[in-house]
């Protein structure tokens, strides 16, 4: 398949290697210090074995419609930096190319195809213009959950932390053609890609520990293992993912695992910093509104009671505010 990945990030770059190194046609859309590493050295892999495999030569650019149609085009930055995009995403569209967002949180095509009183509904959340549904059609979309930790060490450079789960899915819950292709696509490159006929349900499971644990890891400085076991801290946890729980109920949701088979699978991580605490640590723009606001959102959608999210929420969102503000007076940029 002829695959652009947009964001040369940590999944970007796990995802991008893997498939070329099975062979598929692979065009990384970079920019900067990523897109020299690239050009000039190829990408390389630090398993979490420590055994590193290498493509020295990689087609990589900046320019949209020089890399042309696309079989797939995986979007592979934050749910906040996917609107910078959009214009230029059109560029890479043949008739049949599907889109594979691997966002984080509720995606902005929540509620395409979906089957309810809410349908069609857009998440302004995540997609506050409605820029990104206009450009990126959701009857492109195929929906994709993303399990696996990696860190971008280096321009180029990726190491492999744990996990190969990319679970995919119709917006529609069918067993297309199209989305089949895809799994098999990525089975072949080393990654776990079944296909689910309810995307949705993944999503939320995935987000029910996101939105708990980013925002408390933030505030507090904490590590997953350090929240889990600090008795107060595990408490608003679980207060959240309650609140989280009855909206996702309201909306047809049922979770197969346990809020505390949630909480325990958290803490078994142990001492591990959570994306939005690495975040805050580097000075980069913070993933609030795709993980928290967004929820808020749903919640409002629902009439659902949601004190300990929105508390968490605003505190996170004042966080977010302070530290553009201190980079604003020290002359950094206040959007990473």
């Amino acid at each position: 398949m002829k695959i652009a990945i947009i964001g040369v990030g940590a999944i970007g770059g796990f995802v991008g290697i893997r498939l070329a190194l099975a062979g598929e046609d692979v065009t990384f859309i970079a920019r900067g210090a990523n897109l020299e590493a690239l050009r000039s050295r190829g990408i390389r892999l630090i398993g979490a074995d420590g055994v590193e495999e290498a493509v020295p030569s990689v087609r990589a650019t900046e320019d949209y419609a020089a890399a042309g149609p696309q079989d797939a085009v995986i979007l592979a930055m934050k749910a906040h930096q996917v609107e910078a995009v959009c214009l230029d995403v059109p560029k890479l569209f043949g008739p049949d190319t599907v889109v594979v967002p691997m966002q984080n949180g509720i995606p902005y095509w929540y509620f395409h195809r979906y089957p309810g009183a809410l349908a069609g509904t857009r998440v302004q959340s995540v997609d506050p213009s409605g820029s990104i549904g206009a450009h990126i059609p959701c009857e492109r979309v195929i929906g994709c959950v993303v399990y696996p930790a990696a860190e971008l060490v280096a321009p180029g450079v990726i190491k492999h932390v744990e996990g190969n789960r990319f679970p995919v899915g119709e917006l529609d819950g069918t067993t297309s053609a199209r989305v089949t292709q895809l799994s098999q696509c990525f089975i072949k490159s080393g990654l776990q890609a079944p296909v689910l006929t309810d995307i949705r349900a993944e999503i939320w499971l995935k987000l029910w520990g996101n939105l708990t644990f980013n925002p408390i890891s933030a505030l507090s400085r904490a590590t997953l293992a350090g929240i889990c076991q600090y008795p107060p801290s595990r408490a608003v946890a679980a207060a959240m993912m309650s609140e989280a729980q009855a909206i996702a109920n309201k909306l047809g949701i049922t979770f197969r695992v346990s809020l505390e088979k949630r909480i325990a699978g958290a803490e078994r991580v142990g001492h591990h910093k959570t994306s939005m605490l690495q975040d805050v640590e580097s000075a980069r723009t913070l993933e609030i509104d795709a993980l928290l606001g967004s929820v808020v959102e749903l919640a409002r959608l629902t009439d659902t009671p949601t004190p300990h999210i929105d508390t968490v929420y605003a505190l996170t969102k004042l966080l977010a505010k302070s530290l553009d503000e201190g980079k604003a007076s020290s002359g950094q940029p206040t959007t990473a």
